[in-house]
């Protein structure tokens, strides 16, 4: 267990006072390069499922793609896009252009065991802490967790009313911090923890699984922390028994440091916002928010968990979600049950 990480990824919140470190604005070129692919899409009449790098040609924005990788994998491991227009848009126009973006970034897997590969971010009224509740779905505050993949990617077509303000931290800041002041707790972070599929399992599988929180391999530390799923793993399957103190209070030692100001910074989206992390190195949250009553109007963000092809190699015993490990793999996300994938989440639909 290596005693601390460096580099770009281990950060607080007072080195990312200056955005550069975080955020590109974008280029009129590179503006008018994904408006003239969207209309070359539109023009051939390619539906979202049918679209290719081919029939979404960009000759600006790819440009900065590997720069974009680049950051997230071996920078901050957050980047936030800003400056395209969303109003001037509807909603379907955004959706086949985030999704043309998403080709060129890496491979988007599925966020759900419904096959929903585009995530709708709204308030759906679901109860986060409830057996099957998902954050992403709900308008709830949401505490310092990472997604099931390497990469989290979000666009936002509108804004809340209030609230909704995002917050990002280093993982690997908050495990230098545990490895200097409570290493009796980093040891038991690196140990197996039962985590609930919160009812995204296939068929014939167990609801539950085990994965530590905390893993080293070739050199690369990553982390995922969910604390919602360990915690409904015990009290939704007896058989489990009650979640071991230890691991109880490690958890609460990652939330607590991760919800001081020292480790954490905040943003307040605007429509048009592109926000990427990098699940294995960085947490992310969200305060509760307040919709407007119209319906056009109301927060809505789209989501892609995304494979990147300069991402990481990973530990063994992360095999409970990533069952592919080797670098650069196509991993992470649930399982289909369907066999079949979707561009809009399953519950919009209703």
């Amino acid at each position: 267990m290596t005693d601390s990480y460096h580099g770009k990824a281990n950060w607080l919140a007072a080195d990312m006072r200056d955005t550069n470190e975080w955020m590109i604005h974008l280029s009129g070129a590179q503006i008018a390069d994904l408006d003239n692919a969207l209309r070359s899409a539109k023009a051939g009449g390619v539906t979202i499922d049918k679209l290719t790098k081919a029939s979404f040609p960009l000759d600006v924005f790819d440009k900065l793609v590997p720069e974009i990788q680049d950051r997230l994998e071996n920078g901050r491991g957050i980047v936030v896009l800003r400056g395209l227009p969303a109003e001037k848009y509807s909603r379907d126009d955004l959706r086949l252009m985030y999704w043309g973006m998403g080709l060129y970034l890496g491979t988007a897997v599925s966020q759900s065991s419904k096959g929903d590969l585009l995530g709708d971010v709204r308030n759906f009224g679901q109860d986060v802490n409830s057996a099957t509740g998902r954050g992403y779905m709900s308008k709830q505050s949401l505490g310092f967790h990472t997604d099931t993949a390497d990469v989290v990617a979000l666009i936002v077509m509108r804004a809340a009313k209030s609230g909704g303000r995002s917050m990002i931290c280093s993982s690997v800041a908050i495990r230098n911090e545990i490895a200097a002041t409570r290493p009796n707790l980093l040891e038991v972070l690196y140990k197996p923890f039962y985590w609930s599929w919160k009812g995204q399992e296939a068929a014939g599988e167990s609801p539950y699984y085990e994965q530590p929180i905390y893993s080293e391999h070739h050199g690369k530390f990553s982390c995922r922390h969910i604390a919602t799923h360990i915690l409904a793993a015990h009290e939704n399957f007896k058989e489990l028994g009650p979640l071991p103190e230890k691991q109880r209070e490690a958890i609460m030692l990652v939330n607590q440091l991760a919800n001081d100001e020292r480790f954490h910074f905040g943003m307040m989206f605007e429509p048009g916002d592109i926000q990427l992390l990098n699940n294995h190195v960085t947490y992310h949250a969200r305060t509760e928010f307040d919709d407007f009553p119209e319906e056009d109007r109301k927060r809505h963000l789209l989501r892609m968990w995304l494979s990147m092809p300069n991402t990481r190699a990973l530990s063994p015993l992360m095999s409970g979600i990533y069952r592919d490990q080797t670098a650069g793999a196509i991993r992470g996300g649930f399982p289909s049950r369907t066999g079949t994938h979707s561009y809009t989440t399953a519950q919009a639909q209703d």
